[in-house]
């Protein structure tokens, strides 16, 4: 514990002397014991900053979050998706931060190689390039290995030295400081700071395995291997493991680079309709999709192919909520908004006694606008945020897993848009939706899913009331963002609360022994 008390001081400096705290200050003044806590930390005999500089302060505070290391990128990135802990503003401002570090040594990388693949593996790795991509949790290089007698050219990502250790320290020390917070200052109870906190170090410690990248990659290919036009880099388990993923190297053009795209006569028009396309179609088909869809991590292959790399961060959406986005965003496209309205109520996303004919006029309310609008300013990302927030009233839970698809899809519209600024959102998405909705109303397909729903029961019917109280945990979870309390993760973190009220109390205790001991003394 004290070296955890260590640890929180050294970031607690490394925080006091960024800018983050006075950029965030202008938009929430924190409480005075913070204020008095960055005082500390922050003096300094040494010149004071030049903040004349003509940078923002979105760029100011992304910057100072990257100077300060893995942890608060992590950190940063984590909170950018919850407006509800963090306000809209600093959320926005977050969503643009880099995951972006200098590189680790060659000579690291090589040890790391050997201790996670083996020297067999290692020594059949050919022509090992310098870094290509360095982030704040691993670096990419570009190799090629022997596949059964034919020479590949590879990726191969390496979890940076001693990251999970560095990181899960800095972690814990932050859950201190979050315990601290929240029994102080009684306001922020409600946050849950502490399990925010928790949260963010179960995320990134799943990152932090590069096995469960290499599986997400795997479960995309095979959703997406009859998808014409996309295409999903192979995984080679042989060279992949905790620490090293491997997978197919990229030979293409960056989404970004749009002269590339025309130069090599590629219908740039048609790339945008596409990346829309496809996202709606792993969304609402297969309910898996990826969730970092920025251009960074979109190529162009030598076949005209949309080729997605990077799968550390993919969403998940269940069966119920994938009818309720398709059947939500056909009704908009249709204007039917009593239809909507009804959805919702069917679904069980709203009470029963909200009133359908409020709810369609308060859905009217976002769709209408929209359609007044001109082509190139309608985005379905920002339908689904307005129609959030509006649902909100009517007292609609927060579903975690739509906001990530929400948030993905502004990105990816507004990855489409820079390609072809004249994208009709709701023209590209219509044939997607409308397929899925008539293929799930298809008696045929419908009576399928039935027989192997209920064979899956059948065989586990005497599991059954265990599973049912382990479902509606897991939807409570979904829908509140919080950890289920029959879970690993859920004992962990009581533990650890444990663990850190011992310590308060140890403290409190040693203080007043040491104030004891000054009288007696003098």
């Amino acid at each position: 514990m004290i070296r955890k008390i260590f640890i929180l001081f050294r970031i607690g400096r490394r925080l006091a002397m960024s800018e983050a705290v006075d950029i965030i200050s202008k938009i929430h003044q924190p409480p005075l014991i913070i204020k008095l806590f960055i005082k500390v930390f922050s003096f300094s005999f040494s010149k004071e900053k030049d903040l004349s500089d003509i940078k923002s302060d979105e760029d100011k505070l992304c910057e100072s979050i990257q100077g300060m290391g893995t942890t608060f990128i992590k950190l940063g990135q984590f909170l950018a998706t919850r407006p509800d802990i963090i306000g809209e503003e600093i959320s926005k401002k977050l969503e643009k931060l880099q995951d972006r570090l200098p590189p680790f040594t060659m000579q690291e990388a090589k040890n790391i190689l050997k201790e996670s693949l083996g020297i067999e593996n290692f020594n059949s790795i050919l022509n090992l390039s310098e870094p290509v991509a360095a982030a704040s949790i691993a670096q990419v290089h570009k190799a090629q290995i022997n596949e059964n007698g034919t020479i590949k050219d590879v990726a191969i990502k390496i979890l940076r030295p001693e990251i999970k250790k560095v990181f899960n320290e800095e972690i814990d020390a932050l859950m201190l400081l979050a315990y601290i917070i929240q029994s102080t200052i009684t306001r922020t109870k409600r946050l849950k700071l502490v399990e925010v906190v928790f949260l963010l170090k179960e995320i990134t410690n799943h990152e932090m395995d590069l096995r469960f990248e290499a599986a997400a990659a795997n479960e995309y290919a095979e959703n997406t291997k009859n998808d014409s036009g996309f295409y999903v880099p192979k995984i080679y388990w042989n060279y992949t493991s905790e620490k090293v993923l491997t997978l197919d190297w990229v030979e293409g053009v960056s989404i970004r680079e749009k002269d590339l795209i025309n130069d090599k006569k590629i219908d740039v028009k048609n790339i945008a309709t596409s990346i829309i396309q496809h996202f709606l179609r792993h969304a609402v088909r297969d309910g898996f999709f990826h969730a970092d869809m920025h251009q960074g991590n979109i190529f162009i292959n030598e076949s005209g192919q949309i080729v997605p790399i990077d799968f550390g961060i993919m969403g998940r959406i269940d069966k119920l909520n994938r009818r309720y986005l398709a059947e939500i965003l056909f009704g908009f496209i249709q204007r039917d908004y009593k239809k909507v309205a009804e959805v919702h109520l069917i679904a069980g996303l709203v009470p029963n006694n909200v009133n359908v004919d409020e709810l369609a006029q308060a859905l009217r309310s976002i769709g209408e606008p929209i359609f007044g609008q001109s082509v190139k300013d309608i985005s379905g990302g920002k339908l689904l945020k307005q129609l959030f927030d509006i649902t909100e009233k009517f007292n609609m839970q927060t579903q975690p897993q739509l906001l990530l698809l929400q948030k993905t899809m502004v990105v990816v519209e507004g990855v489409a848009r820079k390609l072809n600024p004249e994208t009709n959102i709701w023209e590209t998405s219509r044939p997607v939706l409308e397929k899925w909705l008539r293929e799930t109303k298809d008696p045929i397909n419908n009576f399928t899913e039935t027989l192997k729903d209920s064979a899956e029961v059948l065989k586990k019917l005497p599991e059954l009331p265990q599973m049912m109280e382990k479902a509606n945990q897991a939807l409570t979870f979904l829908a509140s963002g919080q950890i289920p309390q029959n879970s690993n993760s859920y004992s962990a973190m009581k533990n650890k609360e444990l663990e850190m009220k011992s310590f308060r109390n140890q403290s409190i205790i040693g203080l007043l022994l040491l104030v004891f001991i000054g009288f007696m003394v003098f």
